[in-house]
């Protein structure tokens, strides 16, 4: 799949962000715990993530309702039957299938669950295997895995039992995991140095208002009294994208554009917030709106900046390709590290390919840029998700036409992009 895009496009208008691509997933899964409705909105339904899930789930015997114009799924799990699987049925191109294994233990103490990303080897942030500590929060809580030719196997001869789970290094999708399972579990369960997202706070506010019993002590340390059974039905709204609202705040900026952004989650975007502040962005703000103009820049220009990428409440690793697209806006050098993610660079190379001159360094950990440049049009490559977002709208700000490459790669992690850009006065050619 690639795109043809038209530069030169200036977006004037209003964008709506939709609900959090990395919170909606989850709540997907964690509604299998229960046989009554959980009614989600705010839902991000067009996202690829989102049709994959919602396939796998069906073909389970799931009953699922989507709403495109109301942005609402309605789940009912109740026929929810494991079964045996083809390959090709296995075979999900999405990274967090292993959330899909409680709801079938829930119903038959068995989950036969793809292996991540379609693919059976895969690296993790601690080495190895991308899945590895998920077969330790299982085996913690009683089960038997065994790795099989296309999926993975998990027992649970006497159900998920409570236990204590101890990540070695801070996890999202061990937390998320660990949550949905515990929460079904007979039994107490202790997770030690979780990592407690905004969006795995979501997936936590869900699940008590299905009936688990979770606690919070400091920011890492998670009480679960397993419930040993289906949970509750719940209605909940999906928490907005911080991703995607800081990135229509950066296209904003870069392109010189008139925007009102909605729908903006403030309270999980304090620092990347001050960050703008501190690189002379002044934003024009109301309590969940953001709007975007040239006079945003009292200078006229972004000021050199240097930040960090970590943990939340930081600035986040998904954010480091916006922040060093808004440094090539700035007024002289600007550095972005990232400590979590260190070999996160490889889209530095295709973003060049859009800048006129030699602008931009990377080395790994480190991404040093030169500000100002002026964007030029030509052909570059998607290389991961928010990578290939920061080179879109780097073809968009560029006189001139660019193809890039693979662009699914931008368009999974934003639920109804083009049509948001033809909003907005921008339009981009997707062809498959």
């Amino acid at each position: 799949m690639f795109a043809l895009i038209e530069g030169g496009q200036t977006p004037r208008g209003t964008v709506k962000v939709s609900g959090a691509k990395n919170s909606a997933t989850r709540l997907l899964a964690a509604s299998l715990l229960t046989d009554e409705n959980v009614y989600l909105q705010n839902f991000p339904t067009k996202l690829v993530d989102v049709n994959h899930k919602v396939n796998f789930i069906r073909s389970l015997g799931g009953n699922i309702e989507v709403n495109h114009n109301g942005q609402s799924l309605l789940i009912n799990s109740k026929d929810l039957t494991p079964r045996d699987m083809t390959t090709d049925e296995l075979d999900l191109p999405i990274r967090t299938t292993y959330l899909l294994a409680a709801g079938q233990l829930l119903r038959d103490r068995v989950a036969r669950v793809p292996f991540p990303g379609g693919c059976a080897i895969g690296g993790g942030p601690a080495g190895g295997r991308g899945y590895d500590l998920h077969i330790m929060v299982w085996e913690q809580l009683g089960c038997k895995v065994t790795e099989k030719v296309d999926h993975i196997e998990v027992l649970a001869p006497k159900g998920l039992q409570g236990g204590k789970i101890d990540f070695p290094i801070s996890t999202v999708g061990g937390t998320e995991n660990a949550l949905i399972c515990a929460a079904i579990a007979h039994g107490e369960t202790e997770i030690f140095n979780a990592y407690i997202t905004p969006e795995v706070q979501d997936l936590i506010d869900l699940l008590r208002r299905m009936g688990a019993e979770i606690s919070i002590f400091g920011t890492s340390r998670i009480h679960i009294k397993g419930r040993a059974g289906v949970l509750n039905g719940a209605r909940m709204d999906v928490m907005p994208d911080r991703i995607e609202a800081l990135t229509w705040i950066v296209y904003g900026i870069i392109s010189g554009g008139n925007l009102t952004i909605e729908n903006i989650p403030f309270s999980s975007m304090e620092v990347p917030l001050i960050h703008l502040q501190k690189a002379g962005v002044d934003l024009f703000t109301n309590s969940n709106s953001v709007h975007v103009t040239p006079q945003c820049l009292p200078s006229g220009v972004v000021q050199p900046f240097e930040l960090a990428c970590g943990t939340h409440p930081g600035v986040i690793s998904d954010m480091q390709a916006l922040f060093v697209l808004l440094g090539l806006k700035s007024a002289g050098i600007s550095r972005v590290y990232d400590y979590r993610y260190p070999e996160r660079i490889a889209f530095v190379e295709e973003l060049a390919k859009l800048v006129d001159g030699s602008h931009l360094w990377a080395k790994r950990g480190e991404i040093k840029i030169s500000g100002p440049v002026k964007f030029k049009s030509g052909v570059a490559n998607s290389t991961d998700l928010r990578g290939s977002m920061a080179v879109v709208l780097a073809a968009l700000c560029a006189e001139g036409t660019s193809r890039i490459e693979n662009v699914h790669m931008a368009l999974r992690g934003y639920n109804n992009l083009d049509e948001k850009l033809r909003g907005l006065g921008v339009s981009i050619e997707v062809h498959e």
